[in-house]
């Protein structure tokens, strides 16, 4: 496709921590792909920045604050970049990589949609790409499913709308996710037959969840998968150990070397910040966010 001026777009894609999911990798179509499961969507995500200048050539560059190579985000950006001129795209993240926080899907949808509206290309068949895109690049089983709305997410079924079904609720209590380790590399485990079958022996209470859903009743399986997963290292069950003992529900972000928390009740939460601080455990407190990935209309620059 042709775009014939100088424009920018932004994006924003929320970040996501899973406190459950089955693998369901079956499906013939890959767009139906991913995982059933649970999670919370995060106010903090990724932020893209894309500007196309009109030429000949055509020209993709990818950059972000990570100094890395982003190889997801640039496939989304191979595919859906316009047919010529100069498109470069920055990422910025609010959240680190690697740590269960979603931040390879929340850069691939981030990408994903400010390109369409570049493009333009219908909203589904960006997200699919940004999807298709994380799914084969090794980057996680339904996070760009997840990100699509806010609040506490149910992947009933799995891969993107419409081949995939998530509800969305309303979430307002603060959270905290703490990280006490390098990342955790979602591949090694997404490709480990042992790991992927305890994982669905682990999952075995998402019905339940789907069928009277709500916060509390996430964070109560979250803490059970968890701990029959057994994925956390030493680090992480400690930690996971704590908060609970200081008056919070607590889960491993699913694959990361952190934690997501929910304190019971205001004091316990002023117990855990300075049990946190005291430990020099690297926390934030945040919400969950109250809306999905979205992207601004293109403008001059």
């Amino acid at each position: 496709m042709k775009v014939d001026t100088d424009l920018e777009v932004r994006a924003f894609a929320p970040g996501h921590v899973t406190g459950i999911f089955a693998p369901a990798t079956e499906a013939h179509d890959p767009r139906a792909r991913g995982s059933r499961g649970a999670g919370l969507v995060l106010e903090l995500g990724v932020h893209a920045r894309v500007r196309y200048r009109p030429g000949r050539a055509r020209r993709i560059r990818v950059e972000s604050d990570t100094g890395g190579d982003l190889p997801i985000s640039t496939e989304v950006a191979r595919r859906l970049a316009p047919s010529s001129g100069s498109t470069r795209l920055y990422l910025s993240h609010q959240l680190p990589v690697g740590q269960g926080f979603g931040t390879s899907a929340a850069g691939a949808t981030a990408t994903a949609l400010a390109l369409a509206r570049l493009a333009p290309w219908p909203r589904r068949e960006a997200v699919a790409t940004a999807h298709l895109a994380d799914l084969f690049g090794g980057g996680g089983l339904g996070g760009v499913a997840a990100i699509l709305g806010g609040g506490l997410e149910l992947r009933r079924r799995a891969g993107v709308p419409p081949w995939g079904l998530i509800d969305h609720l309303e979430i307002d209590r603060p959270l905290l996710l703490a990280v006490v380790g390098g990342p955790m590399l979602s591949p090694r485990y997404l490709r480990d037959p042992r790991v992927l079958d305890r994982i669905r022996r682990a999952s075995g209470e998402l019905d339940e969840l789907f069928a009277d859903p709500s916060l509390e009743e996430f964070l109560e399986v979250s803490e059970r998968f968890t701990d029959r997963a057994g994925l956390a290292s030493k680090e992480v069950a400690w930690l996971v150990s704590g908060l609970r003992r200081r008056g919070a529900r607590a889960a491993q972000a699913m694959f990361g070397r952190s934690v997501f928390a929910v304190p019971r009740s205001d004091r316990a939460r002023l117990g855990i910040v300075r049990w946190l601080e005291r430990r020099g455990v690297r926390a934030v407190e945040l919400r969950a966010a109250r809306r999905g990935a979205r992207a601004s209309r293109p403008q001059p620059f």
